[in-house]
């Protein structure tokens, strides 16, 4: 198995190294391909896949292709590499709002799986939804989801309106965490902490609470209860929230980047 991943932004790159750290290829075996100078410039001193700048030269000798560009960049990618493609390649694509039906008819192929990973995958910690076109047969998905995995975990989803949904949840959700992240760091700084000691209060915070719920079966609210006593501290802060309606505020937003991933498959279609 070859694998060809055409992009090497943030997300392309970051599959690629997943992928090149794992058991299931070699350096051989993958290839990433990019236009910009800087970024082939960049890629030139990592020796864990082969860089190319003629999608010709290495996109026919692909079996499974990653397709990780902006979704703006779709239309001119696919005119670009039509030609150089055959019915026997899966294509995966880390586009949001891009449909399935939109990569087939853009290239002319029926195997596509449609995934929406996220940005800890950059550290192995990446959740990444998916789901495939009919023509993909049982064993080729198996495949993709191993590959898939090597940037963390990844779910099987019914259709694609679940891949627009996780945008929101999954997909965006690191930003709202950071935003979170970013008010307490403030507060802490107002309070007299410094930057540093602030840095450590915040992650150490994030990281061991995320670290209680997975090592249970307890759910927020319970872990919230057990946090908070009546009268209490987390009891005040938790009200101020509760009064200021912060739990809608952030279902809102969620549902606000689903509806704009939706928006984007129609403004494709």
């Amino acid at each position: 198995m070859k694998v060809l991943v055409i992009g090497a932004g943030n997300m392309g790159l970051t599959y690629a190294e997943g992928m090149a750290k794992s058991s299931m290829l070699n350096r051989k075996n993958l290839m990433i391909f990019d236009k910009s100078a800087e970024i082939l410039t960049s890629l030139s001193s990592i020796d864990h896949f082969d860089v190319y700048d003629r999608i010709e030269d290495c996109l026919p000798e692909a079996d499974v292709v990653f397709i990780a560009v902006k979704p703006y960049h779709c239309e001119g990618l696919f005119e670009e590499i039509k030609s150089h493609v055959n019915d026997q390649q899966i294509f995966v694509s880390l586009m949001a709002g891009i449909t399935i039906k939109k990569i087939q008819d853009g290239l002319g192929v029926k195997k596509v799986v449609r995934s929406m990973p996220n940005l800890p995958a950059q550290v192995g910690k990446g959740v990444t939804s998916y789901t495939e076109a009919r023509e993909v047969s049982r064993v080729e998905l198996l495949m993709i989801r191993n590959l898939l995995d090597t940037t963390g975990e990844s779910i099987k989803v019914k259709n694609e309106n679940f891949i627009d949904a996780s945008t929101g949840i999954s997909g965006s959700g690191p930003a709202y965490v950071f935003y979170f992240m970013q008010s307490m760091l403030e507060a802490a700084l107002k309070m007299g902490f410094s930057q540093h000691d602030s840095k450590i209060l915040v992650s150490q915070t994030f990281e061991g609470a995320v670290e209680l719920f997975n090592q249970s079966d307890l759910s927020p609210n319970t872990w919230m209860e057990r946090v908070a006593s009546k009268g209490g501290t987390t009891r005040a802060a938790l009200d101020s929230m509760e009064d200021n309606n912060v739990k809608e505020l952030i279902k809102d937003a969620a549902y606000a980047a689903f509806d704009r991933a939706v928006e984007l498959g129609k403004e494709e279609a």
